[in-house]
């Protein structure tokens, strides 16, 4: 699939790796809608450095709690486009919890947001045509994932089984909607911080990386581009983690 002039929408696009993306999409002559849900500013932008390189692309705010509000989300964001060809669930919440510790609160919105909402998103998405009379031949969803849905990891237990939950749906999904939609993943690795954190926490995270490369958003970014061009790949994941989940697993099988 070519992607200029197909219309995209990006959860989480205002910042850090969905800023990326958007970035990437725009440069390739999609039309990018740049979703957000506290980052207004950031988001407008955005937008407006895009428009400034000779892009198309758009803002649109909105909850992802609730199937009512991620079929708006999908709604609004074919509105402002004039349609919507690709959905890319980039948005997602981490906290680094000790399970015995986690308020309910806490878990279910782990779950809702990482989980939950991309699949209602999904959901609404490929029901755009008998909604709304959208013409949608060729649909495509890319869910981000973590590259720890491969294994087992202590800490974050509410973020690792909302990973991994939405990493069973790519692939049901993909058969679900199959002929009509693709439906993959991409799992980065360590790549940024989290907010207060400098550079030496991700170096600390990452542990052995057989590349020894430092992964940057725009490796992830390009991991999504492919699989949004790939007309004969679904239910696929590509793990961009600098061969860092290979690494572990041979570990645990020695």
């Amino acid at each position: 699939m070519n992607l200029e002039e197909k219309r995209v929408l990006v959860t989480g696009g205002a910042v850090r790796i969905g800023r990326a993306i958007c970035e990437e999409l725009a440069g390739l002559g999609a039309v990018v809608v740049v979703h957000y849900r506290k980052s207004e500013s950031e988001a407008k932008a955005l937008v407006d450095l895009l428009r400034g390189k000779g892009g198309e692309a758009y803002a649109v705010g909105g909850e992802l709690a609730g199937a009512e509000s991620c079929r708006k989300l999908i709604q609004d964001a074919a509105e402002v486009a004039s349609g919507l060809d690709l959905l890319v669930n980039n948005a997602s919440v981490f906290h680094k919890d000790v399970f015995i510790d986690v308020a309910e609160d806490k878990f279910r919105n782990e779950i809702e947001i990482n989980a939950f909402a991309p699949m209602f998103l999904s959901q609404a998405f490929a029901n755009l045509e008998r909604d709304a009379g959208v013409d949608l031949p060729h649909g495509k969803i890319i869910n981000l994932l973590d590259q720890r849905v491969a294994g087992f990891e202590t800490g974050g237990l509410p973020y690792i089984l909302s990973k991994k939950m939405l990493s069973d749906f790519t692939k049901l999904a993909a058969l679900e909607l199959a002929p009509k939609f693709t439906v993959n993943a991409v799992a980065p690795g360590p790549v940024l911080p989290p907010p207060g954190k400098g550079d030496e926490y991700v170096r600390e995270l990452a542990g052995a990386m057989p590349l020894k490369c430092r992964l940057t958003p725009e490796d992830v970014a390009r991991a999504v581009v492919y699989l949004l061009e790939a007309d004969a790949v679904t239910g696929q994941t590509i793990f961009v983690d600098g061969g860092q989940g290979v690494g572990r697993t041979l570990n645990d099988e020695r």
